[in-house]
């Protein structure tokens, strides 16, 4: 297999910024999920650096709810030309989190256990923006069920994933012997 250089007429390139994620998880260690997502609203703690590197938005966080907004754009495409099906369970993961860290109070945090991602339909920079919304389906005191999923402006679903938290409480060893 022969590879060649990308032509320097066709490459192209992208630069960013992002803030210190220890600086942010240390902001919002003594405020309820609700707290620090009010924060993140009002510009009062960055948003972390996955938004940055990824250019999602956080535009909606409520109770036991967490949106996400990205406009595609060729970064995201994978070979076959179509956003990578990573950027859609990086979103999912988010939405699913987030919605459950809404209803956490300060002191408690969450971490991934899954994550089950259904891919639908391609998406392009044609599709135009598309929103990952996620809701909690069940909050127990270890564990927590969260659902999302990604639909254009027109409501159209393109990918749904479900995800299990496991709840970290000070009360409680964070993983049981």
């Amino acid at each position: 297999m022969t590879t060649t250089a990308p032509d320097t007429e066709q490459a192209r390139q992208r630069t960013f910024t992002w803030s210190d994620p220890v600086a942010i998880a240390t902001a919002g260690a003594g405020l309820s999920g609700a707290e620090f997502f009010a924060a993140i609203g009002e510009g009062t703690i960055p948003p972390p650096p996955v938004m940055r590197a990824l250019d999602f938005d956080g535009v909606a966080f409520g109770e036991g709810q967490a949106t996400f907004r990205m406009t595609p754009k060729e970064f995201h495409y994978n070979p076959l030309g179509t956003v990578h099906g990573g950027v859609f369970a990086t979103m999912l993961d988010s939405a699913c989190g987030c919605a459950v860290h809404t209803l956490l109070p300060a002191g408690v945090f969450y971490t991934s256990l899954d994550l089950s991602v259904k891919f639908l339909r391609p998406v392009t920079v044609e599709t135009g923006p598309i929103t990952a919304e996620g809701n909690v389906v069940h909050l127990g005191r270890r564990t927590a069920l969260a659902e999302a999923r990604i639909t254009d402006a027109a409501g159209k679903v393109y990918v749904t994933a479900t995800s299990s938290c496991l709840l970290i409480r000070p009360d409680q060893p964070a993983y049981p012997s």
